[in-house]
């Protein structure tokens, strides 16, 4: 076993990208999660696949448009990851948070997988304990919801709806489609009910461990298992809610933007820290490395891309990053909500002169390798 560990180390040493990786941790995982999961793996090499949150649901200045994405109209392409939110399955809902029909989103997943693309999810779920949104945390709600908790029925009830939603994830071709699944994300934080300050590490490795073993029985084995923090600044703070090698197939973190005006930016130093601890998690565990979530909101900057997105990650070994949703102005706020280039956009060219010089993968050089097969 440790010949085995260190030939991997090795290896990663020797050629500069890829990790020795056999499947993922589901040892029942279907034919085509195997294959994805070690295509992710492969295309490290190659370069980083570049996603963008519910691409094909909506954009800037329109909605649920057959074949219409804001990517594709800028770069003649989708991207090669698509993000996917299910908050709203818990309680039965017919559309999810950011008000996408289920049914509809089903058919936009099926899609992503007949083009031979890269399907990843969330789940910003309620609040168990009071059934307000993730983002309320006035109330310790976790250790309600662990086995012996006054919620824990409530959330095998949700788990169960989450299982129903996965199970009918079938491709054209009637096989169950991979899902890159980032559950409890940006855990570092303290901004969801399941986040640092509302926690303790324990319990929330026993929330994760509960979560998967749940799925497993309920027949769930199309699932690629995403770990994943805000922005980071030291592998302890990293690792402190690891719930497991067994139990983790990729490790990634989120970092957005708030402030960059120009190329000199503290964005780019933290998320190059960042990525090099989650680099470093990765070579460590044996796990595929990833920036779940990025961007700038309304992108004010029309140079980020090559000066500031570009400079945070180009030393960096990813298997994909993804930028957040297009949803346009939000007369709530006064104010715009858009993280991808769009047509016309004064970030558009910029974009254009990234992915055309930049090893990031898009729709055509992904959907070439087959990556199911």
């Amino acid at each position: 076993m440790r010949l085995k560990y260190a030939a991997c180390i090795l290896f990663f040493y020797v050629s500069g990208a890829g990790f020795c990786l056999a499947q993922p941790v589901d040892k029942n995982a279907t034919k085509e999660t195997r294959k994805l999961y070690k295509n992710l793996n492969k295309f490290i090499k190659r370069g980083i696949m570049f996603g963008h949150q519910d691409d094909m649901a909506y954009g800037v200045g329109w909605r649920d448009v057959e074949g219409r994405s804001d990517i594709k109209e800028v770069a003649g392409e989708y991207p090669a990851v698509f993000g996917w939110e299910v908050a709203g399955l818990e309680k039965d809902a017919a559309l999810n948070i950011d008000s996408i029909p289920f049914t509809k989103m089903k058919q936009y997943i099926r899609q992503v997988y007949d083009m031979g693309l890269v399907n990843t999810m969330t789940w910003h779920l309620d609040n168990p304990f009071n059934g307000k949104s993730a983002w309320d945390t006035k109330q310790v709600s976790l250790p309600a919801i662990l086995p012996g908790g006054s919620k824990h029925q409530l959330y095998n009830t949700w788990l169960d709806k989450l299982g129903v939603f996965l199970l009918d994830l079938k491709g054209s071709d009637g096989k169950p489609i991979p899902i890159l699944f980032r559950p409890y994300h940006e855990l570092t934080g303290s901004w969801f009910w399941w986040g640092r300050d509302l926690c303790t590490p324990q319990e929330f490795k026993q929330l994760w461990i509960y979560t998967y073993n749940y799925l497993q029985n309920k027949g769930i084995h199309n699932l690629i298992y995403v770990y994943n923090t805000g922005s980071v600044k030291t592998m302890d703070a990293f690792m402190e809610r690891y719930p497991g090698d067994a139990y983790v197939d990729m490790v990634s973190c989120d970092a957005y933007d708030s402030n960059s005006k120009g190329p000199d930016s503290r964005f780019v130093t933290e998320t190059d820290k960042s990525l090099t601890i989650v680099e470093q998690a990765g070579k460590l565990h044996n796990k595929i490395p990833a920036l779940a979530e990025t961007g700038y909101e309304a992108i004010p900057y029309s140079e980020w891309w090559t000066n500031v997105f570009w400079k945070a990650i180009e030393n960096h070994k990813l298997s994909y990053v993804l930028v957040w949703r297009n949803a346009g102005y939000q007369p709530e706020n006064k104010k715009h909500h858009y993280y991808a280039p769009y047509k016309g956009s004064n970030s558009e060219k910029d974009f254009l002169e990234l992915i055309n010089t930049k090893p990031l993968l898009l729709q055509k050089k992904v959907q070439k390798k087959n990556i199911y097969k």
